[in-house]
């Protein structure tokens, strides 16, 4: 049986993110996407649209050296719209490490991405290591 489209495309950007590939990532989101990021850190909050968002992931990658590792454990779809990258994420910065599961919940409309909701297992780890 063949992967669902927005399953597909979800795998594809958690690919490109690995890579560090901004420009898939860009093509992936409609002009006017939003990334919500939880916690009370500096890297969290509201990023609306292509560049913001880019902007923070960049951050991220820059935050930790390049070291961030983002482990897909799996894709679930509802077929109208909605799709959930379940995931591990492993990083290194100033001395402290977080290794924490959660998950991107994703609205695809047609074949792009226009809202990502984050969630996270540990909110507090994740603040105390952003900050």
């Amino acid at each position: 049986m063949a992967e669902h489209p927005h399953a597909q495309v979800v795998r594809k950007g958690y690919e490109a993110f690995t890579r560090g590939d901004m420009d898939t990532l860009r093509e992936l989101m409609t002009s006017d996407c939003t990334h919500h990021v939880p916690g009370s850190h500096p890297l969290s909050g509201d990023f609306k649209g292509q560049d913001a968002i880019i902007d923070m992931y960049r951050r991220m990658h820059e935050e930790t050296g390049g070291n961030m590792q983002v482990d897909l454990r799996g894709v679930a779809v509802d077929g109208r719209g909605h799709a959930v990258g379940m995931m591990r994420f492993t990083a290194d910065r100033g001395g402290k490490h977080i290794d924490d599961d959660g998950a991107l919940v994703f609205r695809i409309v047609g074949d792009k991405i226009s809202d990502i909701d984050e969630c996270v297992q540990d909110i507090e780890a994740n603040n105390d290591f952003w900050s």
